[in-house]
């Protein structure tokens, strides 16, 4: 692809203006969710989201989100259910991703949803994302702002470092808070989990007053489920109680180790860390080895995201 010069836009109202009509034009701009970093294009354009897959190196077998300003946005393009609304109700804005049938004359090029029948669609919490929303006016494709497979950017620097001169921009707002990726329900029938992620299952499960079931099929409905994704570059070992060898360990808890996601073995403050931490350990050249997370709440995706990052490339 022809390289670029990528703007760094502050997030104010002149940069949030100037995001919104680069969008406009068919170019993409990364901007900042609670969860991630996005890479932006309009979802209505098939050209622009082609080259959200074409800057990412993304299989376009592999859907895409479409971010929207409300629920009110999201009902002109998915056949909504009492379900999605008691869950968008609770949630949006939010880092819930509802997946849902798509609506007749929705508008959204074919592109975002891989051909597939349904539409991810998500409202995300984070202030800078709804003003820009907002002035858009319409649905944004946004997957994570970085090489396809490679860790995901939590800053305007892990964008930068990934994908400078590739895109248009960035809209830099500092850190994300939540640091993983959107939860994502399935609702074409029961509901189904199809990727953990910033809302525990617990949580839906308490909204929709049922047991959640987990997404086993191995088919790519959603995205977020190729087997290896969030990869850094080093080789990553799981559940280790130290390092071997060269290796560098993240831990969690109150351990000895080269980083910690959070001495006090907090959760949420782990899912946050998360992202970061690997980009700050991979940068140092070494395998990583990662100390165990319990398997409940924000740490089932946590769990999730790094047996994708240690498995076979």
């Amino acid at each position: 692809m022809d390289m670029q010069t990528t703007l760094r836009l502050t997030a104010d109202t002149a940069g949030i203006a100037r995001a919104a009509a680069l969008l406009s034009e068919g170019r993409l701009v990364s901007f900042p969710t609670e969860t991630v970093y996005g890479l932006g294009g309009d979802a209505r354009q098939g050209r622009a989201v082609a080259a959200i897959y074409e800057a990412k190196g993304r299989p376009s077998f592999n859907p895409l989100i479409a971010h929207v300003a409300s629920a009110e946005a999201a009902r002109d393009l998915v056949a909504w259910s009492d379900e999605a609304e008691r869950l968008a109700a609770a949630f949006w804005p939010g880092p819930l991703t509802l997946v849902l049938p798509l609506k007749e004359g929705h508008g959204v090029s074919s592109l975002v949803t891989a051909g597939l029948e349904t539409l991810a669609v998500r409202v995300p919490a984070h202030p800078v994302a709804q003003a820009l929303l907002e002035q858009v006016g319409g649905p944004v494709a946004a997957p994570s702002a970085n090489p396809s497979g490679r860790i995901s950017p939590t800053t305007a620097e892990h964008v930068l470092a990934g994908l400078s001169g590739r895109i248009a921009a960035v809209l830099d707002a500092g850190p994300c808070g939540v640091g993983v990726e959107s939860t994502i329900l399935g609702l074409s029938g029961e509901p189904v989990l199809l990727r953990p992620g910033g809302v525990a299952g617990e949580e839906i499960e308490a909204v929709l007053g049922a047991w959640l079931k987990r997404d086993e099929s191995g088919a790519i409905t959603a995205p977020g489920q190729l087997a290896s994704h969030y990869a850094p570059e080093a080789a990553v070992r799981l559940n280790a109680d130290r390092a071997e060898g060269d290796e560098l360990l993240l831990g969690f808890g109150e351990m000895a180790c080269d980083l910690n996601l959070s001495a006090s073995g907090d959760l949420a403050e782990a899912a946050a860390a998360l992202f970061a931490a690997l980009h700050a350990l991979d940068a140092r050249g070494r395998p990583i080895a990662v100390a165990p997370i319990p398997e409940r709440g924000l740490g089932v995706a946590i769990n999730d995201r790094l047996r994708r990052a240690a498995a076979p490339r």
